[in-house]
C-alpha cells in the first residue's frame, strides 16, 4: 500500500499548468515538521513535493498562497532525470488524491478579497421539516 497522510505549509505560491492533452495540474511543496527536535534543541522539518491533478488542482491554485496551512492525502511516486551535467537524479514526489485547506479565510487574507477571487457556491436547501411543537394533532395520521 501507498498512501501518505501530511499536514505542513506551503513553501512558495502554486504554479498552474496543464498537459499537452488540456489536463490542469498544480504544484507546490509544503514544509512538514517533524514531531521531535535535534540534538541542538532545532525542531527538524522535511520538505515535500506535492502535485494536485483536475479540478483539484484549480481550486490549489486559486486559492492556496505561500504560508497557507494544508492536508494532503495522496501516495508518493519515484521519477528519475538528468540534469544539466549529465548526473542521473531521482525525486519523490507526493501526488496527492484530496488536499484540505486548514488555513481560515481570515488568516490568509481579508474576506472581501476571498469573495472577489471566486463567488461562494449556491446551494438549494430542502425547506426546514417541522418539529413537533409546530405540528398540529389534527394533521397526525394516527
Amino acid at each position: 500500500m501507498n498512501k501518505v497522510f501530511l499536514i505542513g505549509n506551503l513553501t512558495r505560491d502554486p504554479e498552474m499548468s496543464e498537459t499537452s492533452g488540456g489536463v490542469p495540474y498544480c504544484r507546490f511543496a509544503i514544509a512538514v515538521n517533524r514531531p521531535y527536535s535535534g540534538s541542538d534543541g532545532e525542531r527538524m522539518t522535511d520538505f515535500f513535493n506535492v502535485t494536485v491533478w483536475r479540478a483539484q488542482a484549480e481550486n490549489c491554485g486559486r486559492y492556496l498562497k505561500k504560508g497557507n496551512k494544508v492536508a494532503v492525502v495522496g501516495s508518493l511516486q519515484n521519477r528519475s532525470y538528468e540534469d544539466k551535467d549529465g548526473v542521473k537524479r531521482t525525486v519523490t514526489d507526493v501526488i496527492a488524491n484530496e488536499v484540505e485547506f486548514l488555513t481560515t479565510r481570515n488568516q490568509s487574507e481579508s474576506a472581501s478579497e476571498y469573495e472577489q477571487a471566486a463567488p461562494a457556491p449556491r446551494v438549494n436547501r430542502a425547506p426546514a421539516k417541522p418539529t413537533l411543537e409546530q405540528v398540529d394533532d389534527d394533521q397526525l395520521p394516527f
